[in-house]
């Protein structure tokens, strides 16, 4: 079937075919691929543990296509997090069929529009070295949009952040259904407390808020309050929530300083975001591409002028912790 859906594209070859994982190394050793669709249930080792092989021997994009990774599974997030650009679920029926042939395409001429780089992410384990006495943190807002290679860069970044940071407000693009899934594996592991935003709620310091599914995330100013928003809108940049929606609405805040951070991703989303960021006096950050799994997103904030600093993902923590110091009692910034 997937052969079928690829097949009479002009600029898509499906080079190799394998039924088990011996014959797939084999098969991408020989051939080469660009990219590789990977199943998770099959004979002599199943698909996740293929997917950490080729990420510490052979690393390359790779999309999960498997009936076992369905819209919230566990399975579905340790693919992403072993190093998957994306997962698809197969498909049920006809009608679903054709949604996947055209959500393959795209996926795979977005792939080869950005240079791809691909680290699992036991590979890209910093750790920052904090001062001995912690700078005390200025109010403000922190926002950080994501895409492909996402899940394993917020991981790593907000792992290094202390647990008195400003609020984190975050667009990651993936399913609806993975989003409660993935802030709980990020609570469990992050110095803050990580949660789905709730339409309404005021964002508060010390709490990373992630976009829910199937619609907007904005922030809106009430008093001297910051509160979480959601509108249902048409997606933006086939995405919703979209990054570029949330930038834009930080951006018309008044009196918050704010650092807006664009992260690893295939497209353009966020970029425009980032350049009315910028415009409205706030830090931006767009990560490198040395440290990007797919160096889309930032790239273009960085054409379109919105990038005030171009960072590896390591060099994140200590830019963003720098920009909301405060000084300490003699009047000089917290060393």
């Amino acid at each position: 079937m997937l052969v079928g859906c690829l097949r009479g594209e002009a600029d898509i070859e499906v080079i190799g075919e394998a039924s088990d994982a011996i014959t797939a190394n084999e098969a991408i050793v020989r051939c080469n691929p660009d990219l590789v669709t990977l199943d998770i249930e099959m004979p002599a080792m199943d698909g996740l543990s293929f997917l950490r092989h080729l990420m510490k021997f052979r690393p390359l994009p790779v999309i999960i296509i498997s009936s076992h990774t369905p819209p919230g599974s566990t399975t579905s997030l340790e693919a992403l997090r072993a190093g998957a650009v994306d997962v698809m679920s197969k498909p049920l029926s006809p009608q679903s069929a054709a949604d996947l042939g055209r959500r393959l395409k795209r996926r795979i001429r977005e792939l080869r529009a950005c240079p791809v780089r691909v680290r699992p992410l036991a590979q890209r384990r910093t750790t920052l070295r904090l001062p001995a006495r912690r700078p005390r943190m200025a109010g403000g807002l922190i926002a950080i949009g994501a895409s492909a290679g996402g899940p394993q860069a917020l991981e790593l970044l907000l792992t290094q952040l202390p647990p008195d940071v400003p609020p984190i407000v975050i667009v990651q693009h993936m399913p609806a259904a993975f989003i409660p899934l993935f802030a709980e594996r990020l609570d469990q592991i992050c110095p803050m407390r990580v949660a789905v935003a709730t339409p309404g709620e005021k964002l508060m310091p010390g709490v990373a808020y992630l976009a829910g599914g199937n619609h907007h995330f904005v922030v809106e100013q009430s008093g001297g309050s910051l509160l979480a928003g959601a509108t249902r809108g048409s997606p933006v940049h086939h995405q919703r929530p979209a990054v570029d929606v949330l930038f834009h609405s930080i951006a018309r805040l008044r009196g918050v300083p704010v650092v807006g951070v664009l992260l690893t991703g295939m497209g353009h989303d966020g970029a425009d975001g980032m350049v009315a960021l910028r415009g409205a006096g706030h830090e931006t950050i767009a990560e490198d591409a040395k440290s990007c799994v797919v160096f889309g997103m930032p790239r273009e904030a960085i054409a379109r002028g919105g990038a005030g600093h171009i960072l590896m993902l390591e060099q994140m923590p200590a830019t963003i912790l720098g920009h909301f110091d405060l000084p300490d009692e003699t009047g000089r910034a917290t060393p």
